[in-house]
């Protein structure tokens, strides 16, 4: 179970795992030690699952942000199962969620612009066997964006 050191270490993290373990333990006020020891715990036990860099889009050029709605043309399990191994193989594909509903499926996909977007659904998503139809809605503004649960 978490404790409250736990919970604070593990926000403190999320918002930025580049600080030192000394930085850490000075905000929790706990040893440099203990708090070594907490985070090797939460990863053994796989609460955390792994540290990443954020990139902004802007700068990479990659900020153009759809969210595709897809539905398959039967909920046969091997019709699922080889759509969720095929799209996990397409970069652009940032996300994606089974869900319930009209669709079956949302894609958060992230390219340059609307051609790359255009050249995504023609040469990669449309090849997929199995898809019924597709719906797709652009990102105007980025309202919030975290990372961050709150355990």
């Amino acid at each position: 179970m978490l404790d409250l050191k736990d919970k604070k270490l593990l926000i403190l993290l999320q918002n930025d795992s580049k600080k030192t373990t000394k930085q850490l333990a000075n905000e929790l006020d706990l040893s440099v030690t203990a708090v070594f020891e907490r985070i090797k715990k939460l990863e053994k036990q796989q609460i955390i699952k792994k540290y990443v860099a954020l990139l902004n889009h802007e700068k990479i050029q990659k900020n153009f942000i759809v969210l595709c709605h897809v539905k398959l043309v039967q909920h046969k399990k091997e019709y699922i199962s080889q759509f969720e191994k095929e799209i996990t193989q397409f970069p652009e594909v940032l996300e994606c969620f089974h869900v319930s509903g009209d669709y079956d499926y949302i894609l958060k996909i992230c390219v340059r612009d609307i051609q790359e977007y255009r050249d995504f659904m023609v040469s990669k998503l449309t090849n997929l066997e199995h898809i019924a139809s597709t719906q797709s809605s652009f990102m105007i503004k980025e309202v919030k964006n975290s990372t961050v649960i709150e355990p």
